[in-house]
């Protein structure tokens, strides 16, 4: 059984599950690398990782370098004498610093490798209407996403599900497999394999907001898709021409009904409960939206106090 110094690599909420359960089973965590605090906000408020705030909980070793191949940062990783290296939703590393640890360094990504490589995968899964999706844990080789698998697991998509239910599914499905990772490599028995190249690889690029902007000319079953995956972050918008205004409108719940009628694409039919966009095949009913400057409501709720026109369109 080896003996392992961990030094665990992580930013986001997703990964502090996954450090959680690493030290509650009793793993040395001999350092922990996460981004540099940031101000946020109005008042520009220093704003620590969340992987930050639970390793001062723990007393843990922090390192916040801005330059993962500065001198003084490489002298003060080596100096912790990890052995294994773990990543959950960090950046990319440069291979001075995936390749220090004896038995390497591996990543656990939110998708069921090949597919969806990138920044966004559990958004992509969902746009894509996929039925299921996962998690892996796989050795960093020089590209991104593309070293060996070691582990991966299953899970459904609920047809139903947004990107925030799901993305809270495979966090503790994500921290159970680098679970049974170490416990492999420990063990000695883990075997990586290649990653099976095949011709239609989905990608999980970078969402950026001209990708997240609705185009309701589009089959119910794509917008619908849409809304859900990219809720609750970064939102799914589109602008409402209401009257002389035109709001850039936010997205974060909707229904969908299949029903024919005769109504131009964009239409906006609202009574004094709702609110329906008029598309192929039936309608999108607007749920939770928020308006500019505004927080984000139900839609009983905003029509309290904002008037559709007669007219309303979304494009």
């Amino acid at each position: 059984m080896k003996k392992l110094n961990i030094v665990f690599l992580g930013t986001p909420d997703f990964a502090v599950d996954t450090l959680k359960t690493l030290i509650e089973n009793q793993y040395n965590i001999v350092g922990v690398i996460t981004a540099p605090d940031r101000k946020a906000g109005r008042g520009q408020k220093i704003n620590q990782s969340a992987i930050k705030k639970y390793a001062l909980t723990q007393n843990l070793t922090i390192l916040q370098p801005t330059n993962l191949k500065d001198e003084a940062f490489l002298a003060e990783l080596k100096a912790l004498n990890a052995n294994l290296q773990i990543i959950v939703a960090f950046r990319m590393l440069p291979k001075v610093v995936w390749n220090m640890p004896k038995y390497g360094t591996f990543n656990l990504h939110a998708s069921l490798l090949p597919n969806y490589r990138g920044a966004a995968p559990i958004n992509w899964a969902i746009i894509n209407g996929e039925t299921k999706t996962g998690v892996t844990t796989f050795f960093i080789d020089e590209k991104i996403d593309t070293g060996e698998i070691i582990m991966q697991e299953e899970i459904a998509i609920d047809p139903h599900e947004n990107t925030g239910s799901l993305h809270d599914k495979l966090m503790t499905l994500g921290s159970n497999l680098v679970l049974k990772t170490v416990k492999s490599i420990q063990e000695g028995t883990v075997k990586p394999y290649v990653q099976p190249e095949t011709e239609n690889i989905k990608t999980a690029y970078k969402l950026h907001k001209h990708t997240c902007k609705i185009d309701w000319s589009l089959p119910i079953d794509v917008i619908y898709n849409k809304i859900r995956g990219l809720s609750p972050y970064p939102a799914a918008w589109c602008e409402m021409v209401n009257g002389n205004e035109v709001l850039a409108i936010k997205l974060y719940d909707v229904k969908k009904i299949k029903e024919a009628h005769q109504l131009e694409t964009g239409s906006v039919i609202s009574d004094k409960k709702t609110i329906k966009i008029a598309v192929q095949e039936g309608y999108i009913e607007l749920m939770v939206i928020q308006l500019p400057g505004k927080k984000k409501m139900d839609v009983k709720s905003l029509l309290n106090g904002f008037l559709i026109k007669e007219n309303a369109i979304v494009r």
